[in-house]
């Protein structure tokens, strides 16, 4: 090894152990010389550019090829003979994100999410789905959940009105967000401004990210600095006052260096009376290259939301009470969906996030690269509510409908997060049979506060009786924190005040065998180490509790063409009893052991054609050591809870023609209580949000190069309110279209039309007495120029 060369590698070992500090210094490159790039495609369906370039000199490499295949050499970059060109062949920066995934579209033929290597959709053993930037863009939908409803197998939960919540194959769960592949757990709405893409992952996917995600996750790739020239600006008007406008601006500084800028502002009024929100971010990212082996990638985000905190409508009570053979329905004052159960005053939601994020890439060319990468994130959030709970229908309207209990509370829950990953992927041959080897570690940090303060009403009590026919409160709260039971106001239980400290150490290692161009063995797994600390700020009593989780993953893939793949795979997650949340430690909790996932698959994948994928499969997910309350010893638990989740979910995405795009989903999913979690949600029970049967057809149609249309709709079959069975939410039916018109190359416009027959329906729930109206019919108008 020559000197030159050893003295690089040092340089590229180095520039890894710093990568941590990258992030709190990102430069700011400035510079007259740009380079020139080719205008991004127009038009909503037009395919990736396809660059003819002379026959380059390929560069000595240290080790010959390791792929039967070449498929390692095609990988990797080549260096073009040392020439004069012309100033008009300026080479690219970089390969765009849609070319390295192979998005065209709707279609998206590789990921990175869920292996941390590139990888072809049909060569993942598991359920997944991509949700491309053109369909987010399409869709035009106003949330990070709405999105969601048109992929199998996941229900959005109404998550207290004040933050983002999914269940995906049964389980519920407000931590299990991911952005870039760091974990991205605090609870907030986030946008799609900077969205290149979004990735749900269904069942348990420990060995890649850690703890949870027992019934699947949702990761957020965020747009990057490719080098490729971006200027696009959109303004929007729509209902309720909705006003948005945004920008995305980037391109090649010069041959090294690349910037991109991603902002946007929002504000608008929502249909439910005296709701409103306003939101913001900014996400600037450089990506430089010192050379052609290695990337370095640096991001900063400052996003805030700030609305109207809105946790729905109470249920109709009934004489005798609702029961699970006798359940009631949701209630809506003469059936108006607007009418606002809350203080127009008090409720509110506030998120300010502040991340940075530093990445670095390299590529030893000898079949062995590595990516290590820093996340810090600053979380501010606080939410207050006066909602629907407490008196003896516990917030339930009552059965001659002349009263509903309204309570208040608010809740601080600030959090800071760093993580540094570091994943190698090695391929080589031991005989006859090719490996990908996939290992690496991952270290954090996560500190916060959980501090909640109950409402005291003027007349002395934590509730107060509303009409409900005019629940609206325009009345004063004092929030007070209470510290033990013995409050004259009704309070009986002290308000949490919780700081803790949590450090995680982890390490995994995965080999993917190739046997023969149609068999591949996966094997992997995960150890976890979570060390939590806990101060209760009530008592001053610090408690602490680690566990040591190992986390297995092992599949079989068939290929019988190279299209198609028929995979089995069996994953096991856990949660340690702290929970997803993981704010506060008890004495009951440090003996509970961690809940377990285990899930078994058999599924299908099929690139029908080079731009049409489809994806099946069968499951059977069980959730064990749910803790269930101990009645005679108070703050202690039964580890006997468990829940087992039978489906079958089924997709199809991508282009049907070179006209036709479209995104179908359907899932049949059977989610019962196995074993009680309480003395009301017991075996037999279906679990809460899952509904049996979801459908959902997004379709887009390109009628001439200027005008193209689409057409959704999505059916939510019947479920409950919680998973005690005793509220029912009836089934729906909802269609959304959209018109697009490509005016020039510069201008184009977008009308999209949520609910276009103003349906009324309940959309998601968080309990029996917080169930949350469908919006009514939206129209949102966007013009965007590109420029």
């Amino acid at each position: 090894m020559t000197s030159r060369t050893q003295t690089h590698r040092r340089t590229v070992l180095l520039a890894l152990l710093t990568a941590s500090y990258l992030a709190l210094s990102v430069p700011l490159a400035t510079s007259a010389a740009q380079a020139q790039s080719a205008p991004a495609p127009a038009g909503a369906s037009s395919l990736p550019p396809v660059t003819v370039t002379p026959p380059a000199t390929q560069r000595r490499r240290s080790a010959p090829s390791t792929s039967r295949n070449s498929a390692a050499a095609r990988g990797r970059r080549t260096q073009s003979a040392r020439r004069i060109a012309p100033a008009a062949a300026a080479k690219p920066f970089a390969e765009s994100q849609d070319a390295r995934t192979g998005t065209s579209g709707y279609f998206a033929n590789s990921t990175s999410v869920a292996t941390r290597t590139n990888t072809a959709i049909v060569n993942i053993p598991q359920s997944l789905n991509v949700i491309t930037r053109e369909l987010i863009r399409d869709q035009n939908y106003q949330g990070l959940t709405d999105v969601t409803r048109y992929v199998p197998g996941v229900a959005v939960h109404q998550g207290e009105g004040n933050r983002d919540e999914l269940v995906i194959r049964g389980v519920d769960s407000s931590a299990n967000f991911f952005v870039n592949g760091f974990r991205d757990d605090v609870q907030y709405f986030r946008d799609m401004y900077n969205a290149q893409s979004i990735e749900v992952l269904k069942g348990p996917s420990a060995l890649t990210f850690g703890r949870g995600a027992g019934g699947g996750l949702l990761n957020r790739t965020l747009k990057e600095a490719d080098g490729n020239r971006v200027y696009e600006a959109t303004a929007q008007t729509g209902s309720w006052g909705d006003r948005r406008v945004s920008l995305d601006a980037g391109q090649a500084i010069n041959d090294n260096v690349a910037a991109r800028l991603n902002v946007f502002y929002e504000g608008a009024d929502a249909f439910r009376d005296f709701n409103h929100l306003e939101r913001y971010g900014i996400n600037p990212t450089v990506t430089m290259k010192p050379d052609d082996n290695t990337k370095i990638k640096l991001s900063y985000e400052y996003f805030h939301d700030e609305r109207t905190a809105d946790r729905g409508n109470p249920s109709q009570g009934l004489p005798g009470g609702a029961t699970r053979f006798n359940p009631t329905t949701p209630f809506a004052p003469n059936g108006d969906f607007s009418t606002f159960f809350g203080s127009l005053s008090l409720n509110t939601a506030q998120a300010t996030v502040q991340t940075g994020m530093a990445i670095i890439e390299h590529d030893f060319e000898n079949g062995l690269t590595v990516r290590n990468g820093t996340f810090a994130a600053d979380y501010q959030k606080f939410y207050q509510n006066v909602y629907p709970t407490g008196g003896p229908l516990a917030g339930a309207v009552n059965p001659a409908d002349t009263a509903v209990n309204l309570g208040a509370y608010q809740h601080t829950t600030n959090r800071d997060n760093v993580f540094n990953q570091t994943d190698f992927t090695y391929k080589t041959w031991t005989g006859p049979l090719f490996h990908t080897v996939g290992f690496g570690a991952e270290f954090g940090r996560q500190t916060g506060v959980d501090i909640r303060n109950t409402g005291v009403f003027p007349n002395g009590t934590n509730t107060i009786v509303q009409n409900p026919f005019a629940p609206t409160y325009f009345g004063p709260v004092t929030f007070l924190h209470h510290f033990t039971g013995t409050n004259t106001d009704g309070v009986t239980t002290p308000d949490s005040n919780s700081r803790y400290a949590l450090n995680i150490q982890s390490g995994y290692l995965r080999d993917t065998i190739e046997i023969s161009r149609a068999v591949q063995i996966i094997a992997g797994a995960r150890f976890d180490r979570y060390d939590m600390s806990a101060t209760d700020m009530n008592t001053n009593i610090n408690r602490n509790r680690v566990d040591n989780l190992v986390s297995p993953q092992g599949a079989l893939i068939i290929k019988p063409i190279d299209s198609m793949s028929v995979y089995t795979a069996y994953s096991v997650s856990f949660l340690p009893a702290s929970g997803d949340q993981f704010s506060a430690l008890n004495d009951g909790t440090l003996i509970l052991q961690p809940q377990r996932f285990e899930n078994v698959e058999l599924g299908m994948k099929w690139n029908v054609n080079p731009k049409l994928l489809f994806s099946t499969a069968v499951y059977n997910l069980n959730r064990t050591n749910q803790p269930i309350a101990d009645g005679n010893n108070p703050g202690f638990f039964f580890p006997s809870g468990s829940t087992l989740t039978r489906g079958v979910e089924a997709s199809l995405t991508g282009y049907v023609t070179a006209q036709w795009q479209s995104s179908l989903a359907y899932a049949y999913t059977d989610a019962k209580i196995t074993g009680a979690t309480s003395a009301t949600v017991v075996p037999g029970n279906r679990v809460q949000l899952v509904p049996y049967n979801q459908f959902a057809w997004w379709n887009k149609y390109q009628f001439t190069p200027m005008w193209a249309a689409a057409l959704g709709v999505i059916y939510f079959g019947d479920s409950f309110a919680s998973s005690d069975d005793t509220v029912r939410l009836p089934s729906f039916v909802r269609f959304d279209a959209a018109i697009y018109a490509k005016i020039d190359e510069t201008w184009s416009a977008q009308l999209n039309i949520e609910n276009i027959f103003d349906k009324g329906y309940w959309a998601s729930a968080d309990g029996n007495n917080n169930i949350s109206p469908g919006q009514g019919r939206t129209v949102r108008l966007m013009a965007r120029v590109r420029f």
